[in-house]
């Protein structure tokens, strides 16, 4: 079974998992108005990974590590470096073993190097994500080719979903997966050109939402496979995850919610949606976005599970958001907690969904993930709490009777 060893999250709200999750728990909104930023006329939310502290974390880790000289790393390479290294803290795994495989999510790498005038210092190649990937992993001293996930925004999942096939073809005995992207204006403008972008903070699923805002993180997870007999009281698996594209449009998701769903049965295959704590949706703010969503989530019968959108307090973090989120979900289920999606306050979709508007507790051990992207790419995951069953002295004795 895929078991999550290590994790980090970077972000506006802290540069640990765990300060990241205290900080959602607690409500905190990492987003920020951008009135001036690329010398843009047009304003926008967005949330930003403090430079000055990646610079100081980047540093410290070089000094460490005293890596091979080569190119200056990007905002990007600098933000996964350190979030590797964090993650990797305690896991006792030697990053530059040869069984170890380095996966890499981003939807847009150093796309700012298109920009000629901000190419000084850096090298040509550092604009193809391949270099990026190799630089990250060599900055470890790990030798193998680094896998590059990059497919819209169910990049950073499908990336945990690849790095689970390999384990399990035996190639590797561990994964160091990382999801990233940084803002630009490339980025910015893109959205814009959209008419995607909300000038106040998010709404997820709202009757009110008037689009998304966007943002930068970098997020590890380290996976590995054991045999079930070997997993401890609290662990968590990937149990299951699933790809469909049903290549609706180059930007707008189907209007019936097919590859969402599609990619939600056949992650649940077997599973009672009553065992399922919390749906952790894409939930964008968009229009299309949340009300497909809906569509998918009711087919697939999870309409009365409760559902979160984690953007309100990010914003769309684009290729780190499938890794950051589902991180944040996982450790929503080992607190116990169904996390409440900031901004949400009228149901505003045509297929009436569970969405938390505060802080819930649940015993349930499940969770699923989900995330939809330009193309019609569609992911779902399910995460499971592992709870092993202590007999006591009185037990112990009646299941041996049976037994007998």
């Amino acid at each position: 079974m895929t078991v999550l060893l290590g994790d980090n999250i970077i972000s506006a709200l802290g540069f640990t998992a765990e300060e990241n999750y205290r900080n959602v728990k607690q409500g905190v909104c990492g987003l920020k108005f951008f009135a001036d930023r690329y010398g843009l006329p047009e304003p926008f939310m967005a949330s930003e990974i403090d430079g000055d502290r990646l610079d100081r974390a980047f540093g410290e880790i070089s000094a460490q590590r005293q890596p091979v000289a080569g190119p200056t790393y990007t905002k990007l390479e600098k933000a996964s470096v350190v979030s590797i290294a964090e993650a990797l803290k305690d896991t006792g795994i030697d990053p530059s073993d040869g069984n170890v495989l380095f996966v890499l999510s981003t939807t847009k790498g150093n796309v700012f190097l298109l920009n000629g005038k901000e190419r000084e210092g850096y090298e040509p190649e550092q604009l193809y994500l391949w270099r990026s990937a190799e630089l990250i992993a060599r900055f470890f001293g790990n030798a193998n080719r680094p896998v590059v996930v990059s497919n819209a925004c169910i990049s950073g999942v499908s990336a945990m979903i690849a790095a689970q096939r390999e384990l399990r073809s035996g190639r590797y005995g561990y994964a160091v997966v990382t999801g990233v992207d940084v803002l630009s204006e490339f980025i910015v403008t893109g959205f814009q050109s959209f008419k995607a972008l909300s000038q106040e903070v998010c709404k997820p699923f709202d009757a009110n939402r008037t689009g998304l805002n966007i943002g930068e993180a970098a997020a590890t997870v380290i996976m590995t496979e054991r045999p079930e007999n070997e997993l401890q009281d609290g662990d968590v698996v990937l149990t299951a995850g699933a790809m469909r594209n049903d290549a609706n449009h180059i930007s707008g998701p189907s209007r019936t919610g097919e590859g969402a769903y599609l990619a939600l049965r056949k992650t649940m295959e077997n599973v009672d949606p009553d065992e399922i704590a919390f749906v952790c949706a894409h939930g964008t703010a968009t229009s299309y976005n949340d009300e497909m969503e809906s569509i998918a989530l009711t087919r697939a019968g999870l309409q009365h599970v409760p559902v979160n959108s984690l953007k309100g307090y990010f914003g769309h973090t684009l290729g780190a958001a499938g890794v950051m989120e589902s991180i944040i979900s996982v450790r929503a289920l080992k607190d116990e907690t169904i996390l409440k999606t900031y901004g949400f306050e009228t149901p505003g979709v045509t297929n009436p969904l569970d969405i938390t508007a505060e802080n819930r507790v649940t015993a349930k051990r499940r969770c699923i993930k989900m995330l939809s992207g330009f193309g019609g790419c569609n992911v779902a995951a399910l995460f499971t709490k592992i709870k092993k069953q202590k007999l006591e002295a009185g037990d112990a004795i009646l299941h041996a009777q049976r037994l007998w």
